[in-house]
């Protein structure tokens, strides 16, 4: 995934980051301290309907004008910028290779042999890097080095690399959405062990990213087409009020934490809205299980420590203990501004909406 920017694992020069998402174009510019990290700026601009179609920039004209409105308000001057593709439009692959290879070989083996093996379309219409992470011994006892392989189709880095430039910036470094989310995160990731795998939950605009992690390494990801867009449209359907991309009145909510018996609690019994609210929430908690049993079934003595709720939708009133009671596995909000220390504008950013700031500010700290 190497053109005019940075490969997706090198180091850049301080800039911005800049996230691109269906609903809102986010951008922040973090400064190191003595004491860690502080916050610059931070703004914030809503993404007109049909300028993010499926997960994918549309109209990148408008998307530009978008991204200079966001560095305008926020004052912030840049030419190189750190941002990031969804998840559902990139291959993450964790695949052993010969320990004995020297960095040239092994370059070799990955980019042009083994990421043909993993890719669902041809080699030549993908942007590919990868990294390595560590040695170990396989059950032959073979020394073996583990490479995090990562590719997206070509069409689609292209396609940020022209937005980027009709805003009059340049990537320096593209990325996928999950790793910003695991740089903000990393302290709170260090505290599991090699057996214990946290899971990140990114509920998105109209998709949630669902990534499973262990020693901070992504091992398994999927992208479930439900998101706040969806529990939004089943709330104003159910409330008799027109489809809105608003997120007021769903993050309004508190959502009840009472177990479910077919789908009803006293305040659903008497609160539609809720109830419709819950059905979605319902979907995704099961496509959540499955994605979780089905990786379980695939790793040995492994055990899920932990659910981390994040973005747009990650904030929601006592969202975390619905997901508790209806996995049975302790769920946390994500947090990135107390995590980090970072001072924001309260009135400008609630706490609920704090957990969709998680891969904007990661970029940032990549540039940092």
């Amino acid at each position: 995934m190497v053109k005019s920017f940075n490969s997706v694992f090198g180091k850049s020069n301080k800039g911005v980051g800049i996230e691109l998402a269906p609903q809102r174009v986010n951008v922040v510019q973090l400064r190191k301290q003595r004491q860690g990290l502080k916050l610059d700026a931070l703004s914030s601009v809503s993404v007109p309907e049909g300028v993010f179609i499926n997960g994918q920039i549309a109209d990148p004209p408008t998307m530009a004008q978008l991204i200079q409105k966001a560095l305008d308000e926020s004052k912030i001057k840049a030419f190189r910028v750190a941002t990031a593709v969804p998840g559902r439009d990139s291959i993450i692959r964790l695949i052993p290779v010969p320990a004995e290879l020297d960095d040239k070989e092994l370059r070799e083996m990955v980019l042009n042999h083994e990421a043909g093996l993993y890719l669902p379309y041809p080699r030549e219409e993908a942007d590919v890097d990868y990294q390595k992470l560590g040695y170990f011994v396989d059950e032959d006892g073979i020394e073996k080095v583990q490479v995090l392989l990562v590719a997206t189709r070509k069409e689609v880095t292209d396609t940020y690399i022209s937005t980027f430039e009709q805003a009059g910036l340049q990537i320096d470094v593209l990325e996928i959405n999950s790793f910003a989310l695991i740089r903000t995160i990393r302290d709170q990731l260090r505290q599991f062990g090699p057996q214990e795998a946290a899971v990140l939950v990114n509920i998105e605009f109209d998709s949630t990213e669902i990534a499973i992690v262990v020693n901070g390494v992504p091992q398994f990801s999927r992208t479930v087409p439900i998101g706040t867009y969806q529990m939004q449209t089943a709330l104003s359907r159910a409330m008799s009020l027109p489809a809105s991309r608003d997120m007021e009145l769903l993050q309004g909510m508190s959502i009840p934490a009472t177990p479910i018996e077919g789908g009803k609690t006293d305040v659903t019994e008497s609160n539609p809205g809720m109830a419709a609210v819950i059905r979605v929430l319902g979907e995704l908690t099961d496509e959540l299980r499955r994605s979780i049993d089905f990786y379980l079934n695939q790793a040995q003595d492994l055990e899920v420590a932990q659910i981390l709720l994040a973005g747009p939708g990650g904030g929601l009133g006592q969202l975390d203990e619905f997901f508790t009671q209806r996995l049975s596995l302790p769920t946390t909000q994500v947090d990135p501004v107390a995590a980090l220390s970072l001072q924001v504008d309260e009135e400008k950013y609630p706490l609920v909406e704090r957990s969709g700031l998680g891969i904007v500010i990661g970029l940032g700290m990549r540039e940092v």
